[in-house]
């Protein structure tokens, strides 16, 4: 019997279109046929991989702060690793591997690397805090000593040990400057008393974290000095840089008094110690604390003069200029006077970053290369991160690469260079184009700094733009020259005229400052912006500059998601700091209501600045709808459509069981800076002293009934664990 046999499948073009049928083969087709879509894309949109390559190293990092615990870190690289070798799988045994596969897999094996760095950084550098505050006696070395007129003391880091575990710690405690006296310089051996605490965690959700901060610096603990510090061995007064730093700073606020020498003394050496509260306030409302922050414009001037001078000096030597390139040699001079500079001033991480981009941008010109781009600009970042990769999340990281790349990226796109490329036209028209091309970078730095300001300091000058008009060429071509030709010159005692001169320029900007800061409208206030929001500015602001043509104009997208997801979020009806003692609350009238009348400028200040008022405070006592006792408040806030009855201890007397467990059930909420026993029952939550231990400062909406924590945004990092003994 004849065994029937399987239908041929035709050859051919039937047989391609009968493979593709196979659910395999269509998910390859279509797989395939979005690689070409994305190629296509990245091939049309000016795709660069080096500024991308930063991009998801920075990511990286970032994401580890971003998740909590150390599997999900795990995860992260996992993840990016399996990107990565996903693509080397999917487009195996292909001709056509492009742009794609290495964006997959090189983005993926440096996502992988970032999370990685930052974690391993973490592990080495952290510094577990002490578990309680204590007081106690101990010898130390001096490791850094960092003066600070404005605020009468001087700041000492020291290594010591544990008091009470003599383990090995280094911790730093504030010095009152009348117990201050010039022996006690770096590497001295000290004997005192301080009072020790652990670095503070955020007071409310939103708010500075510093434990954070001393985490990566290695601090296990902070405070003041109690009484005098007994010498038991002088130093080596800190090598060279620190000693000469602090005499070059003293020596010019002896030759210029008052806020124009505290000024002058932090372009020249970076201390920005004597400059007082008042003029540093107006200096950031008025959007000119870049100045003081020795960064790009300070590199950049004295890299720039000091070329321009070399070049000059050194074409007079006619010998000279026959046997070596000019330009070289006067790079060479440049770039170490940029990086004398950057050790002189302290090295930060802005001056880092931009001497590194200076170095890049001098090796670009000796080589006859363009000079000003984005993989400029990604090598600088990349470096920075290397080296402190926690600097990511600080403000002074965000804000001048944030500027680079608005600066980078417009006079990159089209219309600018077109705008300003070289013309026949008069000396008028061609200094008013540069004078409006000035205006408009300033403008687009104000946007592309706006976001950060608001997340990390909940308020931006809106006048910024046209200050700094005015402001970046005074500091300048005139201030810092003057500066330099007045300590030149003082070698020969004939700088006192200079001085004078400095100090009417620093006097101007200083004017300018406190008139923009005090306009009405000059400041913008923002209580909390989610990280989430904060994200996608960022996401939409790296769009914009990285990309070409009309791709770029996706990221308007995620800007606009953003500013009104921004615009909506809606200002706490309670903050609640993490020991209790501190209440704030909005809405009742036009200013601030607090628990208690604080001597404490952090607290109220951080009160004020999350709730968005910038009225002075009223306290519950002396507000009509409140009803205070010695040891209790009792407020009522109709949100949402009900009322919400807030009990609020003020006091640390006994309080019968009996009577506090009646007054916690008509409550709708209880705060309290104590201990509070189970028999306290609020209808919604209780914030007492054993449930802030854990959860940290409380934001608290009442029309959604929401409550946001400190400990939401910590996850198992260390500052936080070692904290909470977890």
């Amino acid at each position: 019997m004849a065994t029937r046999q399987p239908p041929l499948v035709p050859l051919g073009e039937d047989a391609g279109d009968a493979a593709l049928q196979h659910s395999h083969w269509r998910k390859r087709a279509s797989l395939s046929s979005i690689g070409d879509a994305c190629e296509r894309f990245l091939d049309t949109a000016g795709f660069d991989r080096a500024p991308w390559l930063a991009v998801a190293f920075a990511g990286g990092i970032a994401s580890w702060f971003v998740l909590d615990e150390s599997f999900q870190w795990v995860l992260a690289i996992s993840a990016a690793l399996f990107l990565a070798l996903g693509a080397v799988a999917l487009w195996r045994g292909r001709d056509d591997r492009g742009r794609l596969l290495i964006a997959c897999v090189s983005l993926g094996l440096i996502f992988a690397a970032g999370v990685g760095v930052v974690w391993a950084r973490s592990e080495l550098v952290g510094a577990q805090p002490l578990d309680r505050p204590i007081s106690a006696s101990f010898d130390a070395r001096i490791l850094e000593r960092v003066e600070q007129p404005a605020q009468d003391r001087v700041r000492l880091i020291l290594a010591t040990r544990h008091p009470e575990t003599s383990a090995a710690i280094k911790i730093r405690v504030n010095l009152p400057t009348d117990g201050d006296r010039a022996e006690l310089g770096e590497g001295a051996l000290v004997r005192l008393r301080a009072r020790l605490m652990p670095p503070a965690p955020p007071m409310l959700p939103g708010a500075y974290n510093f434990a954070r901060s001393a985490w990566f610096d290695g601090y296990a603990a902070t405070g003041s000095v109690q009484g005098e510090v007994e010498l038991l061995e002088p130093g080596s007064n800190g090598g060279l840089i620190a000693p000469l730093q602090r005499q070059l700073s003293r020596h010019v606020r002896s030759r210029l008094d008052g806020a124009p020498g505290a000024i002058a003394a932090a372009f020249a050496s970076g201390d920005r110690g004597a400059i007082g509260d008042e003029d540093a306030e107006a200096m950031r409302d008025a959007g000119l604390t870049h100045l003081l922050a020795i960064s790009g414009l300070h590199v950049s001037a004295v890299i720039a003069a000091t070329y321009l001078l070399a070049i000059r000096l050194l074409a007079l030597w006619p010998w000279l200029t026959l046997r070596v390139r000019l330009p070289v040699t006067a790079a060479a001079l440049a770039a170490l006077a940029g990086i004398g500079y950057t050790l002189l001033t302290g090295a930060q991480v802005p001056t880092v970053r931009s001497c590194v981009a200076a170095m890049l941008v001098l090796g670009a010109l000796a080589m006859g290369r363009e000079a000003l781009s984005l993989r400029m600009v990604a090598v600088a970042a990349v470096v920075v991160l290397l080296l402190w990769p926690e600097s990511i999340i600080g403000p002074s990281f965000q804000m001048s690469f944030a500027a680079v790349l608005a600066i980078v990226a417009l006079h990159g796109c089209d219309p600018v260079r077109k705008f300003l490329a070289s013309r026949e036209e008069s000396w008028f028209a061609h200094a008013g184009r540069r004078v409006v091309m000035l205006l408009v970078t300033g403008m687009v730095i104000e946007i592309a700094l706006m976001p950060i300001v608001l997340f990390h300091f909940h308020r931006a000058g809106l006048y910024g733009a046209l200050a700094n008009v005015i402001a970046i060429p005074l500091v300048t071509f005139i201030s810092m020259p003057l500066i330099a030709i007045s300590l030149a010159l003082d070698s020969a005692g004939l700088g006192a005229p200079f001085w004078w001169l400095t100090g009417k320029s620093l006097d101007l900007l200083l004017g300018i400052a406190h008139f923009t800061a005090g306009q009405p409208g000059a400041v913008k206030l923002m209580p909390q912006m989610s990280t989430g929001t904060f994200a996608l500015f960022l996401s939409g602001g790296l769009w914009l500059a990285m990309w070409k043509g009309r791709a770029r104009l996706w990221g308007l997208v995620p800007a606009a998601l953003a500013s009104m997801l921004m615009l909506s979020t809606p200002i706490p009806d309670l903050l609640i700091s993490g020991d209790g003692r501190h209440v704030g609350i909005t809405g009742e009238n036009d200013g601030l209501l607090v628990l208690r009348d604080s001597r404490s400028d952090y607290a109220r200040d951080n009160l004020m600045q999350l709730s968005g008022v910038t009225a002075e405070p009223t306290v519950l006592t002396q507000w009509q709808g409140a009803d205070c006792s010695r040891d209790f408040c009792v407020i009522t806030l109709a949100r949402g459509g009900r009322d919400w009855h807030v009990l609020m201890s003020r006091s640390g007397e006994i309080v019968s069981e009996r009577a506090l467990a009646a007054a916690c059930e008509r409550a709708d909420i209880v705060i309290s800076d104590r201990w509070l026993p189970r028999s306290c029952q609020p209808r919604w939550f209780i914030a007492d002293r054993n449930s802030l231990e854990q959860s940290g400062g409380l934001a608290v909406n009442l029309e959604k009934a929401q409550v946001s924590s400190v400990a939401e945004s910590q996850g198992d990092h260390g500052w936080w664990g070692g904290r909470t003994g977890d």
